[in-house]
């Protein structure tokens, strides 16, 4: 066991040093990924029950309705004629999206080639990813037969399993919910759009989230008009769900900490058991040498994740990087202790109004939220 370096100001106050991220270089396989598909620990416990709807916002309890009659609707035997054009559909799918009249959309139902799909719509913070893994839980099929993950981690399982192997893992499936769906580049877009048409046509339903209408997915991030035939092939697999309101994870809370010293920030991490400690500019470099698949098990095993010297984001392709980390860390309910920058100030205003602003003001909101979470490490 290596005793710990002193503390600028203050005596060791643990027997080991901090972790650090930056000498992780995890590796995932494949099988992990594919175990891995499922709500992470933040939604081990969520229900349509335990969503608490703005009372504000009728859409958001709507939206609990819709869902939980979607997940009673795939109930029983898996669809058969998979593979044929237009795929089999179960009759209490059918029945469940004749039984809405369409109306949560506008709209009558129309005859529809595969499965029913729901895309969740709505700015972040109002609670679509606790309505999704909602509606896994709810969903009466075996976990082994539930798929859920972000819009990367499925690319990814792409990129681990090849595109073959991906389809037929996925298509005795009976849900397949997507969180965070955005189109980044045109390979994605062909990419996923293949492959959610093969599901569709074994019979698997899909749920989606995002903060971008299906039909606008790619715009501002790529030349989307080249594409136009993908994207629409997206948007014809989900019925679009409007969910309005204000970010939860700020709704009558107080204002998130203001950043510490680098001194703070290196007591605290000391006297924190599991705890990591890294310079941001050093993160930030290490991130770009370790795929984003791998972002999660990075975390694995940490407790508080502790920065020094937060500074703006120099690039998008950084700022990307970071958005994906945010979402791991998030997802793992790590609380995040930094010095430096506020997390408000990380993305230069280009970037906020450029194609990837919701990713970076979902990230900010996240950092935002494990920060005011890590005011208790810090001593008083």
């Amino acid at each position: 066991m290596s005793s710990s370096p002193a503390v600028p100001g203050q005596s060791p106050v643990a027997e080991t040093a901090p972790l650090s991220l930056c000498a992780l270089e995890p590796h995932v396989p494949a099988d992990r990924l594919v175990a891995e598909m499922v709500p992470p620990p933040r939604f081990d416990t969520v229900r349509f029950d335990t969503y608490v709807p703005d009372p504000d916002q009728p859409s958001q309890v709507e939206a609990v309705k819709v869902l939980s009659g979607f997940a009673t609707g795939l109930g029983g035997a898996h669809p058969t004629g998979a593979g044929k054009k237009g795929g089999a559909r179960s009759a209490s799918v059918e029945g469940w999206w004749r039984a809405t009249g369409g109306r949560f959309i506008g709209r009558k139902p129309a005859p529809v080639a595969g499965p029913l799909g729901v895309y969740l719509d709505g700015g972040y913070g109002v609670g679509k990813t606790h309505l999704l893994a909602s509606l896994w839980h709810a969903t009466p099929a075996a976990p082994s037969l539930k798929a859920f993950g972000t819009f990367v981690e499925l690319t990814n399982l792409v990129g681990a399993l090849g595109f073959q192997q991906t389809v037929q893992t996925l298509s005795g499936h009976r849900l397949l919910c997507i969180d965070e769906f955005e189109l980044d580049d045109p390979g994605d877009t062909v990419l996923v759009s293949s492959l959610l048409s093969r599901l569709v046509e074994a019979g698997v339903a899909l749920a989606a989230t995002s903060n971008t209408l299906p039909g606008k997915l790619g715009e501002g991030r790529f030349a989307a008009a080249d594409f136009l035939r993908e994207i629409q092939g997206l948007s014809s697999h989900f019925r679009p769900l409007r969910i309005d309101g204000e970010d939860y994870r700020h709704r009558g809370l107080p204002e998130a900490p203001a950043p510490y010293s680098d001194e703070q920030v290196t007591r605290a991490a000391y006297a924190t058991a599991g705890a990591s400690l890294d310079d941001f500019p050093s993160l930030l470099d290490h991130l770009a040498r370790v795929h984003p698949s791998r972002y999660g098990a990075l975390t694995d095993g940490v407790r508080a994740v502790c920065l020094t010297d937060v500074q703006p984001v120099p690039d998008q392709s950084t700022a990307l990087r970071l958005v994906v980390l945010a979402d791991r860390l998030y997802d793992r309910e790590i609380p995040v202790l930094a010095a430096g920058l506020p997390f408000d100030r990380l993305f230069s205003d280009e970037m906020l109004n450029g194609g990837y602003r919701k990713k970076y003001f979902r990230a900010i909101s996240r950092l935002t939220a494990l920060a005011r979470d890590a005011k208790g490490l810090v001593a008083q």
